[in-house]
């Protein structure tokens, strides 16, 4: 499958089986992120991967009581190193971590990027250092189920050709 139609079919996953992920697939999902561009290639990213049973259940609170993040195969957190690269951090964490989405439904896991979240409860749950801002949790697993496609704004809305408003004829 190419990255395009991985791009055009992947979907976030709510639900989860409880088949655990393979670590060979978690090491090329984590490499990945590892390979993803970043400025003055700082790479100042860190991810915490989350296998503990116990541990996933207690971060369902501090991630506004989404039940499913407790029952993902994995959870992986996203961290900036803000003291490495104060302006770009969070960027450069983000693009590893749409890496790690890409890849992840390659190999056939579903994702779903987890923005809400209480940071304070996250950081000390996971013993995490105070120059780390947790950028998103990714969870991971084998899907449970199969959502359509949601929509889209077409390319005449989100796009210009030179300067804003310019229509892009394509």
């Amino acid at each position: 499958m190419s990255v395009y139609d991985i791009i055009l079919s992947r979907r976030s996953i709510r639900a989860y089986s409880r088949e655990p992920i393979d670590m060979n697939d978690l090491k090329k999902i984590l490499e990945a992120a590892r390979w993803a561009p970043s400025a003055g290639n700082r790479q100042p990213w860190h991810f915490i991967v989350v296998l503990d049973e116990n541990l996933k259940k207690e971060l369902v609170p501090a991630c506004r009581h989404q039940s499913f993040v407790g029952e993902a195969a994995c959870i992986i957190v996203g961290l900036a190193d803000m003291q490495l690269s104060p302006k770009w951090a969070v960027v450069d964490t983000t693009i590893a971590l749409e890496h790690i989405v890409l890849e992840a439904a390659e190999l056939g896991y579903g994702t779903c990027w987890i923005g809400a979240f209480d940071e304070s409860k996250v950081k000390e749950l996971l013993k995490i250092p105070d120059k780390y801002k947790v950028v998103a949790l990714i969870t991971v697993g084998k899907p449970a189920e199969s959502p359509g496609p949601r929509p889209r704004k077409s390319l005449a809305e989100i796009t210009s050709l030179n300067t804003y408003g310019t229509p892009l004829r394509l």
